[in-house]
Protein backbone atom coordinates (compact mmCIF):
# COMPACT_ATOMS: atom_id res chain seq x y z
CA UNK A 1 0.00 0.00 0.00
CA UNK A 2 2.84 2.40 0.83
CA UNK A 3 4.40 1.59 -2.55
CA UNK A 4 1.38 3.06 -4.30
CA UNK A 5 1.56 6.06 -2.00
CA UNK A 6 5.26 6.47 -2.85
CA UNK A 7 4.33 6.69 -6.54
CA UNK A 8 1.64 9.24 -5.79
CA UNK A 9 3.97 11.37 -3.68
CA UNK A 10 6.68 11.23 -6.36
CA UNK A 11 4.13 12.32 -8.96
CA UNK A 12 2.96 15.13 -6.69
CA UNK A 13 6.56 16.30 -6.26
CA UNK A 14 6.88 16.39 -10.06
CA UNK A 15 3.62 18.36 -10.31
CA UNK A 16 4.88 20.84 -7.72
CA UNK A 17 8.08 21.37 -9.70
CA UNK A 18 6.09 22.16 -12.84
CA UNK A 19 3.42 24.25 -11.10
CA UNK A 20 5.90 26.49 -9.26
CA UNK A 21 5.69 29.93 -10.83
CA UNK A 22 2.74 28.92 -12.99
CA UNK A 23 -0.21 28.12 -10.76
CA UNK A 24 -1.60 29.63 -7.57
CA UNK A 25 1.32 30.02 -5.11
CA UNK A 26 -0.86 28.97 -2.19
CA UNK A 27 -1.86 25.70 -3.83
CA UNK A 28 1.74 25.03 -4.87
CA UNK A 29 3.08 25.70 -1.38
CA UNK A 30 0.43 23.44 0.17
CA UNK A 31 1.39 20.65 -2.21
CA UNK A 32 5.08 21.17 -1.49
CA UNK A 33 4.37 20.94 2.23
CA UNK A 34 2.52 17.64 1.72
CA UNK A 35 5.44 16.22 -0.26
CA UNK A 36 7.84 17.24 2.48
CA UNK A 37 5.55 15.97 5.23
CA UNK A 38 4.93 12.65 3.48
CA UNK A 39 8.64 12.07 3.05
CA UNK A 40 9.26 12.80 6.70
CA UNK A 41 6.35 10.72 8.00
CA UNK A 42 7.10 7.68 5.84
CA UNK A 43 10.70 7.95 6.89
CA UNK A 44 9.63 7.04 10.43
CA UNK A 45 7.82 3.91 9.20
CA UNK A 46 4.15 3.02 9.47
CA UNK A 47 4.34 0.76 12.51
CA UNK A 48 3.25 3.61 14.79
CA UNK A 49 -0.22 5.19 14.57
CA UNK A 50 -0.63 8.78 15.77
CA UNK A 51 -4.17 9.62 16.94
CA UNK A 52 -5.24 13.08 18.12
CA UNK A 53 -8.23 14.05 20.21
CA UNK A 54 -9.37 17.45 18.92
CA UNK A 55 -12.36 19.56 19.72
CA UNK A 56 -13.75 22.78 21.16
CA UNK A 57 -13.58 24.09 24.69
CA UNK A 58 -15.51 22.03 27.24
CA UNK A 59 -16.12 19.01 25.00
CA UNK A 60 -14.26 16.75 27.43
CA UNK A 61 -11.19 15.81 25.37
CA UNK A 62 -8.95 15.44 28.40
CA UNK A 63 -11.53 13.37 30.25
CA UNK A 64 -11.88 11.10 27.23
CA UNK A 65 -8.07 10.93 26.94
CA UNK A 66 -7.79 9.81 30.56
CA UNK A 67 -10.60 7.28 30.07
CA UNK A 68 -8.78 5.74 27.07
CA UNK A 69 -5.48 5.69 28.90
CA UNK A 70 -6.96 4.43 32.13
CA UNK A 71 -5.14 6.99 34.23
CA UNK A 72 -5.34 10.70 35.09
CA UNK A 73 -2.55 11.83 32.75
CA UNK A 74 -4.24 14.97 31.41
CA UNK A 75 -5.67 17.72 33.58
CA UNK A 76 -9.44 17.93 33.26
CA UNK A 77 -11.53 20.62 34.88
CA UNK A 78 -13.95 23.48 34.48
CA UNK A 79 -11.30 26.18 34.13
CA UNK A 80 -10.88 27.04 30.41
CA UNK A 81 -8.64 26.49 28.62
CA UNK A 82 -7.52 23.49 30.64
CA UNK A 83 -5.11 21.96 28.05
CA UNK A 84 -2.28 24.34 27.18
CA UNK A 85 0.07 21.93 25.42
CA UNK A 86 -0.46 18.57 23.81
CA UNK A 87 -0.02 15.49 25.96
CA UNK A 88 1.04 12.15 24.47
CA UNK A 89 0.29 8.64 25.70
CA UNK A 90 2.59 6.06 24.10
CA UNK A 91 1.84 2.35 23.97
CA UNK A 92 4.91 0.25 23.35
CA UNK A 93 8.04 1.82 21.94
CA UNK A 94 7.26 4.20 19.02
CA UNK A 95 10.34 5.71 17.29
CA UNK A 96 11.81 8.58 19.26
CA UNK A 97 12.41 10.42 15.99
CA UNK A 98 8.66 10.37 15.31
CA UNK A 99 7.94 11.83 18.73
CA UNK A 100 10.57 14.53 18.22
CA UNK A 101 9.00 15.32 14.86
CA UNK A 102 5.63 15.77 16.55
CA UNK A 103 7.30 18.11 19.07
CA UNK A 104 5.07 16.98 21.94
CA UNK A 105 7.03 17.54 25.18
CA UNK A 106 4.68 15.73 27.59
CA UNK A 107 5.00 11.99 26.98
CA UNK A 108 3.70 9.08 29.06
CA UNK A 109 4.74 5.54 28.16
CA UNK A 110 2.36 2.65 28.74
CA UNK A 111 2.47 -1.10 28.26
CA UNK A 112 2.03 -2.07 24.62
CA UNK A 113 -0.29 -5.04 24.36
CA UNK A 114 -2.94 -4.85 21.65
CA UNK A 115 -2.31 -1.13 21.24
CA UNK A 116 1.43 -1.46 20.70
CA UNK A 117 2.49 1.45 18.45
CA UNK A 118 -0.37 3.78 19.36
CA UNK A 119 0.49 7.43 20.05
CA UNK A 120 -2.55 9.19 21.51
CA UNK A 121 -2.46 12.99 21.70
CA UNK A 122 -4.68 15.27 23.78
CA UNK A 123 -4.67 18.59 21.89
CA UNK A 124 -5.48 22.08 23.15
CA UNK A 125 -8.88 23.57 22.29
CA UNK A 126 -9.10 24.71 18.67
CA UNK A 127 -11.34 27.60 19.76
CA UNK A 128 -9.09 28.68 22.64
CA UNK A 129 -8.87 32.38 23.39
CA UNK A 130 -5.09 31.98 23.23
CA UNK A 131 -3.71 32.17 19.71
CA UNK A 132 -0.79 29.90 20.54
CA UNK A 133 -3.17 27.09 21.44
CA UNK A 134 -4.98 27.32 18.10
CA UNK A 135 -1.72 27.39 16.16
CA UNK A 136 -0.49 24.31 18.00
CA UNK A 137 -3.71 22.47 17.17
CA UNK A 138 -3.45 23.34 13.48
CA UNK A 139 0.20 22.30 13.38
CA UNK A 140 -0.47 18.89 14.87
CA UNK A 141 -3.63 18.30 12.82
CA UNK A 142 -1.38 18.36 9.75
CA UNK A 143 0.91 15.69 11.21
CA UNK A 144 -1.32 13.11 12.90
CA UNK A 145 -2.62 9.96 11.20
CA UNK A 146 -6.12 9.84 12.65
CA UNK A 147 -8.25 12.59 14.20
CA UNK A 148 -10.95 11.87 16.77
CA UNK A 149 -13.18 14.96 16.83
CA UNK A 150 -14.70 15.28 20.27
CA UNK A 151 -17.90 17.36 20.51
CA UNK A 152 -20.63 17.71 23.08
CA UNK A 153 -24.42 18.13 22.81
CA UNK A 154 -24.08 21.92 23.18
CA UNK A 155 -21.38 22.62 20.54
CA UNK A 156 -21.62 19.84 17.96
CA UNK A 157 -23.14 22.31 15.43
CA UNK A 158 -20.58 25.06 16.07
CA UNK A 159 -19.84 26.88 12.79
CA UNK A 160 -16.13 27.19 13.62
CA UNK A 161 -15.85 23.39 13.79
CA UNK A 162 -17.66 22.72 10.55
CA UNK A 163 -16.52 25.68 8.42
CA UNK A 164 -12.88 25.86 9.48
CA UNK A 165 -12.02 22.21 10.09
CA UNK A 166 -14.49 19.55 9.00
CA UNK A 167 -15.69 20.84 5.63
CA UNK A 168 -12.18 21.57 4.25
CA UNK A 169 -11.17 18.02 5.24
CA UNK A 170 -13.87 16.26 3.23
CA UNK A 171 -11.23 14.20 1.44
CA UNK A 172 -10.01 12.91 4.82
CA UNK A 173 -13.16 11.04 5.85
CA UNK A 174 -11.16 7.81 6.12
CA UNK A 175 -8.92 9.41 8.73
CA UNK A 176 -11.64 10.74 11.06
CA UNK A 177 -13.89 9.60 13.84
CA UNK A 178 -16.47 11.87 15.49
CA UNK A 179 -17.29 11.31 19.14
CA UNK A 180 -20.40 12.86 20.71
CA UNK A 181 -19.10 13.04 24.27
CA UNK A 182 -21.13 13.67 27.42
CA UNK A 183 -23.86 11.41 26.05
CA UNK A 184 -24.94 10.77 29.66
CA UNK A 185 -26.47 14.27 29.72
CA UNK A 186 -29.18 13.20 27.25
CA UNK A 187 -31.97 10.66 27.45
CA UNK A 188 -32.40 7.95 24.83
CA UNK A 189 -34.59 9.78 22.27
CA UNK A 190 -32.82 13.11 22.77
CA UNK A 191 -29.45 11.40 22.33
CA UNK A 192 -30.63 9.65 19.15
CA UNK A 193 -31.97 12.93 17.75
CA UNK A 194 -28.73 14.75 18.62
CA UNK A 195 -26.66 12.03 16.98
CA UNK A 196 -28.85 12.02 13.87
CA UNK A 197 -28.54 15.79 13.57
CA UNK A 198 -24.77 15.54 13.90
CA UNK A 199 -24.67 12.92 11.12
CA UNK A 200 -26.80 15.22 8.95
CA UNK A 201 -24.36 18.11 9.45
CA UNK A 202 -21.44 15.84 8.63
CA UNK A 203 -23.14 14.73 5.43
CA UNK A 204 -23.58 18.38 4.45
CA UNK A 205 -19.86 18.83 5.08
CA UNK A 206 -19.13 16.00 2.64
CA UNK A 207 -18.23 13.63 5.48
CA UNK A 208 -21.07 11.14 5.22
CA UNK A 209 -19.91 7.73 6.35
CA UNK A 210 -17.58 9.03 9.04
CA UNK A 211 -18.14 6.97 12.22
CA UNK A 212 -20.18 8.86 14.84
CA UNK A 213 -20.03 7.43 18.34
CA UNK A 214 -22.01 8.48 21.40
CA UNK A 215 -19.68 8.24 24.40
CA UNK A 216 -19.57 9.32 28.01
CA UNK A 217 -16.05 9.68 29.34
CA UNK A 218 -17.49 9.98 32.85
CA UNK A 219 -19.59 6.80 32.82
CA UNK A 220 -17.48 5.03 30.12
CA UNK A 221 -20.67 4.26 28.13
CA UNK A 222 -19.82 3.76 24.44
CA UNK A 223 -16.09 3.82 25.17
CA UNK A 224 -15.65 0.23 24.00
CA UNK A 225 -16.73 1.19 20.48
CA UNK A 226 -14.09 3.91 20.24
CA UNK A 227 -11.43 1.61 21.69
CA UNK A 228 -12.34 -1.05 19.13
CA UNK A 229 -11.91 1.42 16.26
CA UNK A 230 -8.55 2.53 17.60
CA UNK A 231 -7.42 -1.07 18.09
CA UNK A 232 -8.38 -1.96 14.51
CA UNK A 233 -6.52 1.01 13.05
CA UNK A 234 -3.45 0.31 15.15
CA UNK A 235 -3.47 -3.36 14.15
CA UNK A 236 -3.90 -2.60 10.42
CA UNK A 237 -0.95 -0.18 10.38
CA UNK A 238 -2.63 1.77 7.58
CA UNK A 239 -3.62 5.00 9.31
CA UNK A 240 -0.49 6.92 8.30
CA UNK A 241 -0.80 5.81 4.69
CA UNK A 242 -4.51 6.68 4.59
CA UNK A 243 -3.88 10.12 6.05
CA UNK A 244 -1.06 10.93 3.64
CA UNK A 245 -3.09 9.57 0.72
CA UNK A 246 -5.91 11.94 1.66
CA UNK A 247 -3.44 14.83 1.91
CA UNK A 248 -2.07 14.01 -1.53
CA UNK A 249 -5.59 13.81 -2.97
CA UNK A 250 -6.53 17.20 -1.53
CA UNK A 251 -3.53 19.14 -2.83
CA UNK A 252 -3.35 17.22 -6.12
CA UNK A 253 -6.99 18.11 -6.78
CA UNK A 254 -6.15 21.78 -6.31
CA UNK A 255 -3.26 21.52 -8.75
CA UNK A 256 -5.34 19.49 -11.19
CA UNK A 257 -7.68 22.44 -11.53
CA UNK A 258 -4.88 24.02 -13.54
CA UNK A 259 -5.40 21.38 -16.21
CA UNK A 260 -9.11 21.82 -16.79
CA UNK A 261 -10.70 20.00 -19.70
CA UNK A 262 -9.18 22.03 -22.53
CA UNK A 263 -6.83 20.69 -25.18
CA UNK A 264 -3.47 22.13 -26.10
CA UNK A 265 -2.67 23.02 -29.68
CA UNK A 266 0.75 22.77 -31.25
CA UNK A 267 3.39 24.95 -32.84
CA UNK A 268 2.54 24.71 -36.52
CA UNK A 269 5.24 25.10 -39.13
CA UNK A 270 3.38 27.90 -40.91
CA UNK A 271 3.15 29.94 -37.71
CA UNK A 272 6.82 29.31 -36.95
CA UNK A 273 7.78 30.48 -40.44
CA UNK A 274 5.81 33.69 -39.97
CA UNK A 275 7.78 34.37 -36.80
CA UNK A 276 11.06 33.72 -38.62
CA UNK A 277 10.07 35.99 -41.50
CA UNK A 278 9.07 38.78 -39.13
CA UNK A 279 12.34 38.44 -37.20
CA UNK A 280 14.28 38.32 -40.45
CA UNK A 281 12.85 41.70 -41.40
CA UNK A 282 13.56 43.07 -37.93
CA UNK A 283 17.14 41.76 -38.11
CA UNK A 284 17.77 43.69 -41.35
CA UNK A 285 18.37 40.59 -43.49
CA UNK A 286 17.04 42.28 -46.67
CA UNK A 287 19.35 45.25 -46.03
CA UNK A 288 22.36 42.97 -45.64
CA UNK A 289 21.38 40.93 -48.70
CA UNK A 290 21.26 44.13 -50.78
CA UNK A 291 24.65 45.14 -49.38
CA UNK A 292 26.03 41.70 -50.27
CA UNK A 293 24.87 42.08 -53.86
CA UNK A 294 26.30 45.59 -54.17
CA UNK A 295 29.57 44.51 -52.55
CA UNK A 296 29.84 41.64 -55.01
CA UNK A 297 29.29 43.94 -57.99
CA UNK A 298 31.83 46.41 -56.61
CA UNK A 299 34.45 43.75 -56.04
CA UNK A 300 33.72 42.25 -59.46
CA UNK A 301 34.15 45.64 -61.14
CA UNK A 302 37.46 46.18 -59.33
CA UNK A 303 38.67 42.74 -60.39
CA UNK A 304 37.39 42.57 -63.99
CA UNK A 305 36.41 46.11 -65.00
CA UNK A 306 38.14 48.39 -67.54
CA UNK A 307 41.42 49.22 -65.74
CA UNK A 308 41.43 52.90 -66.71
CA UNK A 309 38.08 53.60 -64.93
CA UNK A 310 37.94 50.95 -62.21
CA UNK A 311 39.68 53.28 -59.77
CA UNK A 312 36.43 55.23 -59.64
CA UNK A 313 34.89 52.26 -57.85
CA UNK A 314 37.43 52.58 -55.07
CA UNK A 315 36.04 55.98 -54.21
CA UNK A 316 32.84 54.30 -53.06
CA UNK A 317 33.07 52.40 -49.72
CA UNK A 318 32.27 48.71 -49.63
CA UNK A 319 28.57 48.39 -48.59
CA UNK A 320 29.35 45.43 -46.34
CA UNK A 321 32.22 47.15 -44.58
CA UNK A 322 29.98 50.12 -43.89
CA UNK A 323 27.82 47.63 -41.94
CA UNK A 324 30.93 46.14 -40.27
CA UNK A 325 30.39 42.89 -42.17
CA UNK A 326 32.21 40.94 -44.82
CA UNK A 327 35.35 39.74 -43.04
CA UNK A 328 33.89 36.33 -42.26
CA UNK A 329 31.45 35.22 -39.57
CA UNK A 330 31.94 37.32 -36.43
CA UNK A 331 29.07 36.63 -33.99
CA UNK A 332 30.72 38.79 -31.30
CA UNK A 333 30.84 41.89 -33.51
CA UNK A 334 28.11 44.50 -33.25
CA UNK A 335 27.08 45.50 -36.75
CA UNK A 336 26.17 49.00 -37.89
CA UNK A 337 22.73 47.90 -38.96
CA UNK A 338 19.92 50.16 -37.76
CA UNK A 339 17.68 48.63 -35.13
CA UNK A 340 14.23 47.35 -36.01
CA UNK A 341 11.64 49.98 -36.73
CA UNK A 342 8.53 50.21 -34.55
CA UNK A 343 6.55 48.60 -37.35
CA UNK A 344 9.00 45.69 -37.62
CA UNK A 345 9.00 45.20 -33.85
CA UNK A 346 5.21 45.23 -33.79
CA UNK A 347 5.04 42.67 -36.60
CA UNK A 348 7.52 40.39 -34.83
CA UNK A 349 5.65 40.64 -31.53
CA UNK A 350 2.34 40.05 -33.30
CA UNK A 351 3.68 36.93 -35.03
CA UNK A 352 4.94 35.59 -31.70
CA UNK A 353 1.59 36.22 -30.00
CA UNK A 354 -0.28 34.64 -32.89
CA UNK A 355 1.94 31.55 -32.63
CA UNK A 356 1.31 31.42 -28.88
CA UNK A 357 -2.46 31.76 -29.26
CA UNK A 358 -2.55 28.99 -31.83
CA UNK A 359 -0.34 26.76 -29.68
CA UNK A 360 -2.43 27.34 -26.55
CA UNK A 361 -5.46 25.94 -28.35
CA UNK A 362 -8.39 25.47 -25.96
CA UNK A 363 -6.38 25.53 -22.75
CA UNK A 364 -7.96 27.19 -19.75
CA UNK A 365 -6.41 29.93 -17.64
CA UNK A 366 -3.66 30.48 -16.75
CA UNK A 367 -2.07 28.55 -19.62
CA UNK A 368 -2.91 30.90 -22.54
CA UNK A 369 -1.24 33.77 -20.70
CA UNK A 370 1.68 31.55 -19.71
CA UNK A 371 2.21 30.45 -23.30
CA UNK A 372 1.95 34.04 -24.53
CA UNK A 373 4.40 35.22 -21.87
CA UNK A 374 6.82 32.49 -22.92
CA UNK A 375 6.63 33.61 -26.56
CA UNK A 376 7.28 37.27 -25.73
CA UNK A 377 9.55 36.91 -22.70
CA UNK A 378 12.74 37.63 -24.66
CA UNK A 379 11.46 40.64 -26.63
CA UNK A 380 14.06 42.93 -25.09
CA UNK A 381 16.89 40.52 -25.93
CA UNK A 382 15.84 39.92 -29.53
CA UNK A 383 17.51 42.94 -31.20
CA UNK A 384 20.95 42.09 -29.80
CA UNK A 385 20.57 38.37 -30.52
CA UNK A 386 19.42 39.03 -34.07
CA UNK A 387 22.32 41.41 -34.64
CA UNK A 388 24.76 38.71 -33.53
CA UNK A 389 22.97 36.17 -35.69
CA UNK A 390 23.48 38.33 -38.79
CA UNK A 391 27.09 39.07 -37.86
CA UNK A 392 27.79 35.37 -37.46
CA UNK A 393 26.34 34.33 -40.79
CA UNK A 394 28.55 33.12 -43.65
CA UNK A 395 28.06 35.77 -46.37
CA UNK A 396 29.88 33.90 -49.18
CA UNK A 397 32.81 36.31 -49.52
CA UNK A 398 34.96 34.03 -51.70
CA UNK A 399 36.08 35.55 -54.99
CA UNK A 400 35.14 33.59 -58.16
CA UNK A 401 38.15 32.04 -59.89
CA UNK A 402 37.25 33.49 -63.27
CA UNK A 403 37.82 37.01 -61.91
CA UNK A 404 41.58 36.39 -61.97
CA UNK A 405 41.52 35.30 -65.62
CA UNK A 406 39.29 38.20 -66.63
CA UNK A 407 41.49 40.63 -64.69
CA UNK A 408 44.60 39.30 -66.37
CA UNK A 409 42.96 39.66 -69.80
CA UNK A 410 41.94 43.24 -68.96
CA UNK A 411 45.52 43.95 -67.93
CA UNK A 412 46.83 42.63 -71.26
CA UNK A 413 44.29 44.72 -73.16
CA UNK A 414 45.28 47.76 -71.11
CA UNK A 415 48.93 47.15 -71.97
CA UNK A 416 47.96 46.90 -75.62
CA UNK A 417 46.11 50.22 -75.40
CA UNK A 418 49.08 51.84 -73.67
CA UNK A 419 51.48 50.43 -76.23
CA UNK A 420 49.34 51.69 -79.09
CA UNK A 421 48.93 55.10 -77.46
CA UNK A 422 52.66 55.50 -76.80
CA UNK A 423 53.47 54.34 -80.32
CA UNK A 424 51.11 56.89 -81.80
CA UNK A 425 52.49 59.62 -79.55
CA UNK A 426 55.96 58.72 -80.65
CA UNK A 427 54.88 58.96 -84.29
CA UNK A 428 53.30 62.36 -83.65
CA UNK A 429 56.52 63.58 -82.06
CA UNK A 430 58.69 62.26 -84.84
CA UNK A 431 56.35 63.77 -87.42
CA UNK A 432 56.76 67.13 -85.74
CA UNK A 433 60.50 66.66 -86.16
CA UNK A 434 60.01 65.35 -89.73
CA UNK A 435 61.49 62.02 -88.76
CA UNK A 436 58.48 59.84 -89.61
CA UNK A 437 60.57 57.23 -91.34
CA UNK A 438 62.63 56.47 -88.25
CA UNK A 439 59.98 54.12 -86.76
CA UNK A 440 58.33 51.44 -88.85
CA UNK A 441 54.52 51.51 -89.17
CA UNK A 442 53.29 47.97 -89.82
CA UNK A 443 49.67 47.35 -90.75
CA UNK A 444 47.25 44.56 -90.02
CA UNK A 445 44.30 44.18 -92.33
CA UNK A 446 45.18 47.57 -93.71
CA UNK A 447 45.05 49.23 -90.28
CA UNK A 448 48.21 50.65 -88.73
CA UNK A 449 49.25 48.45 -85.85
CA UNK A 450 49.40 51.21 -83.16
CA UNK A 451 45.90 52.35 -84.15
CA UNK A 452 44.71 48.75 -83.95
CA UNK A 453 46.30 48.30 -80.54
CA UNK A 454 44.75 51.51 -79.19
CA UNK A 455 41.29 51.19 -80.70
CA UNK A 456 40.98 47.44 -80.62
CA UNK A 457 42.30 47.16 -77.08
CA UNK A 458 39.94 49.89 -75.89
CA UNK A 459 36.94 48.34 -77.62
CA UNK A 460 37.78 44.84 -76.41
CA UNK A 461 38.37 46.06 -72.84
CA UNK A 462 35.06 47.90 -72.76
CA UNK A 463 33.19 44.92 -74.20
CA UNK A 464 34.85 42.60 -71.69
CA UNK A 465 33.91 45.01 -68.88
CA UNK A 466 30.28 45.03 -70.00
CA UNK A 467 30.24 41.24 -70.22
CA UNK A 468 31.79 40.71 -66.79
CA UNK A 469 29.44 43.32 -65.36
CA UNK A 470 26.43 41.31 -66.57
CA UNK A 471 27.92 38.08 -65.24
CA UNK A 472 28.69 39.76 -61.91
CA UNK A 473 25.10 40.89 -61.58
CA UNK A 474 23.98 37.29 -61.88
CA UNK A 475 26.63 36.24 -59.35
CA UNK A 476 25.60 39.05 -57.02
CA UNK A 477 22.00 37.86 -56.99
CA UNK A 478 23.13 34.27 -56.38
CA UNK A 479 25.46 35.34 -53.57
CA UNK A 480 22.71 37.47 -52.02
CA UNK A 481 20.36 34.47 -52.04
CA UNK A 482 22.98 32.24 -50.38
CA UNK A 483 23.70 34.92 -47.79
CA UNK A 484 20.00 35.40 -47.13
CA UNK A 485 19.58 31.67 -46.58
CA UNK A 486 22.56 31.63 -44.21
CA UNK A 487 21.24 34.59 -42.22
CA UNK A 488 17.73 33.16 -42.11
CA UNK A 489 19.06 29.89 -40.72
CA UNK A 490 20.67 31.78 -37.88
CA UNK A 491 17.58 33.93 -37.38
CA UNK A 492 15.51 30.74 -37.27
CA UNK A 493 17.83 29.39 -34.57
CA UNK A 494 17.23 32.56 -32.54
CA UNK A 495 13.48 32.27 -33.12
CA UNK A 496 13.51 28.67 -31.96
CA UNK A 497 15.55 29.45 -28.86
CA UNK A 498 13.74 32.60 -27.75
CA UNK A 499 10.19 32.11 -29.06
CA UNK A 500 9.32 28.64 -30.30
CA UNK A 501 11.11 26.46 -27.74
CA UNK A 502 9.75 28.44 -24.75
CA UNK A 503 6.23 27.96 -26.13
CA UNK A 504 6.86 24.25 -26.65
CA UNK A 505 8.29 24.08 -23.13
CA UNK A 506 5.06 25.53 -21.70
CA UNK A 507 2.97 23.01 -23.64
CA UNK A 508 5.24 20.23 -22.38
CA UNK A 509 4.90 21.62 -18.85
CA UNK A 510 1.11 21.46 -19.21
CA UNK A 511 1.22 17.85 -20.33
CA UNK A 512 3.71 16.98 -17.59
CA UNK A 513 1.61 18.68 -14.91
CA UNK A 514 -1.60 16.98 -15.98
CA UNK A 515 0.12 13.59 -16.17
CA UNK A 516 1.69 14.09 -12.75
CA UNK A 517 -1.54 15.21 -11.08
CA UNK A 518 -3.40 12.31 -12.67
CA UNK A 519 -0.87 9.88 -11.21
CA UNK A 520 -0.96 11.67 -7.86
CA UNK A 521 -4.75 11.36 -7.77
CA UNK A 522 -5.10 7.81 -9.05
CA UNK A 523 -1.74 6.20 -8.33
CA UNK A 524 -1.20 4.98 -11.87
Amino acid sequence: MSGRLDRRVAALADAVEVAAGRLDPGAVESARAVVRRAGERLGFGIEATVVALAGPTGAGKSSLFNALVGDELAQAGRLRPTTATATAALWGDPPEALLDWLEVPRRHRLQGGARNGLVLLDLPDFDSVKTGHRLEVERLLELVDLVVWVVDPQKYADAALHDRYLRPLAAHRETMVVVLNQADLLEGEALAACRADLERLLAEDGLDGVPVLAVSARTRDGLDGLQAILDRRVASRDAAVARLAADVTTVATALDEGCGDGRAGQVRRAQAQRVVQALSQAAGVPTVALAVARSHRRQGALATGWPFVRWLRRLRPDPLRRLRLGDGPSPDVHTSLPGPTPVQSALAAGAARELAADAAGELHAPWPSLVRAAATRAEDDLPARLDRAVAGAELSTRRPRWWRAAGLLQALLALAVLAGALWLLALVGLGFLRLEDVLPLPEVWGIPLPTLLLGGGTLAGLLLALLTRAVNRVGARRRARRSTAAMNRRVEAVARELVIEPVEAELAAYERLCGATSTALRGR
